[in-house]
C-alpha cells in the first residue's frame, strides 16, 4: 500500500495496467485487488484508511468513461434530430454516423423494455427527445 502511495505521489496518477513498466503492472494489479475488495465489502479496514489518501483509487475508470460515453450518445442524437433528420435507423441507414446512432437508441428502447436501462436515463431520454420510445413510425415519414 505504501508503494502504491509513494508512486500515486510521484506521478501524480494511478498505475496504468497496460504499462511497458512491470513494477507500474504490479501495483495497478495489487490496486485492482483491493478495488475489488472494496466492491465486495471485504477490504481491511487498513488499507481502506491508507487508500483514502489516493485521489480515485476505487473509482471504476471504465464505468466512468461508459457513462460519459452514453451521455456524449445522447447529445450527438439530440443533435441529429435537431438537423431535422427523423429517428436513426439501425438498418438501410443513411451514414455511419446514423446507424451508430440508430444502433444505441435501439440499445436504449430494449433496455427500456426489459428493465434493465437506468431510471435516470429513462428520464434524461424522455427530457431530451421526447417520443424515443415509440421511435419512427412506419409508413409515411413525418411532416417537417
Amino acid at each position: 500500500m505504501e508503494e502504491v502511495i509513494a508512486w500515486v505521489s510521484a506521478e501524480g496518477r494511478l498505475p496504468d495496467g497496460r504499462s511497458a513498466d512491470r513494477g507500474e503492472r504490479s501495483l495497478a494489479l495489487w490496486l485492482s485487488g483491493r478495488r475489488r475488495e472494496a466492491a465486495e465489502g471485504t477490504l481491511d479496514p487498513a488499507y481502506s484508511e491508507g487508500l483514502a489518501r489516493v485521489p480515485g483509487w476505487s473509482e471504476n475508470h471504465r464505468a466512468v468513461a461508459d457513462e460519459a460515453h452514453w451521455h456524449d450518445r445522447l447529445a450527438q442524437l439530440v443533435d441529429f434530430l435537431q438537423e431535422g433528420n427523423d429517428w436513426p435507423r439501425h438498418h438501410d441507414y443513411g451514414s455511419e454516423h446514423e446507424h451508430n446512432l440508430g444502433v444505441w437508441i435501439h440499445t436504449q428502447r430494449y433496455k427500456r423494455r426489459r428493465g434493465e436501462l437506468d431510471p435516470l436515463k429513462v428520464k434524461l431520454l424522455d427530457a431530451a427527445v421526447p417520443g424515443w420510445l415509440a421511435g419512427r413510425t412506419r409508413g409515411r415519414p413525418r411532416r417537417r
